[in-house]
């Protein structure tokens, strides 16, 4: 990477982005809803089942001026959801400043492993066992989104509800690959724990991005 393009990148003038698309929310609590997704390159969290993988290395994906992606942003909904990656690896303040000066609804979903930066409607946190969420982010969630692949992520995410803000909603999403299996158990959890709430990567089922 350049050193002026390097510079422009720790501003926050300039981002990797792996990739932009208009679609429809399909997990948790804005699921259904039409939104514009800015998916951002660069992650070390390192989830073995992530199902986007080539977001890791941001090297891989175009180095773009935050501006531009704004402008894209603003031509197709009012609600824009920045993901990854790890989106958090980035600084968020220039590109939620200029969603926002459009008078758009902004969100991310991130695992909250890093400094909390920007400003935003929506906090989706989903945390990994491999490198926990910040204090900020705990306390400044909207909704905790835990991945079950296993048993263990039960124990996991009651850890990770412990720590959340009284108003953060709870959800308990089943790893893809394995749904047929953990589906029965995240049900019959939410039954005995009613606190949670199930949330299902709706997307997949509709065969949309």
């Amino acid at each position: 990477m350049k050193k002026s393009v390097e510079l422009q990148v720790n501003k926050g003038e300039m981002l990797p982005l792996m990739e932009e698309f208009y679609t429809i929310q399909g997990e948790g609590y804005h699921k259904g809803t039409a939104a514009y997704f800015i998916r951002i390159g660069g992650c070390d969290v390192g989830c073995h089942w992530c199902d986007v993988k080539e977001s890791w290395n941001a090297d891989l994906h175009p180095t773009t001026k935050t501006v531009k992606i704004v402008e894209n942003a603003k031509k197709y909904s009012d609600t824009i959801v920045v993901t990854g990656g790890e989106p958090l690896m980035w600084d968020m303040t220039l590109l939620t400043d200029q969603l926002k000066e459009k008078g758009l609804q902004v969100h991310i979903e991130t695992s909250g492993a890093y400094k909390l930066t920007g400003t935003w409607d929506w906090i989706c946190l989903s945390p990994k066992k491999m490198k926990l969420p910040t204090k900020e982010v705990y306390d400044k969630a909207n909704e905790l989104k835990v991945i079950v692949y296993n048993k263990d992520d039960f124990r996991f995410a009651e850890e990770q509800a412990a720590k959340v803000n009284k108003d953060c909603i709870l959800y308990l999403q089943p790893e893809w690959s394995k749904r047929d299996k953990v589906v029965p158990e995240i049900v019959d959890y939410v039954m005995a724990n009613p606190k949670w709430k199930v949330s299902l990567q709706t997307h997949k089922y509709l065969n949309i991005p």
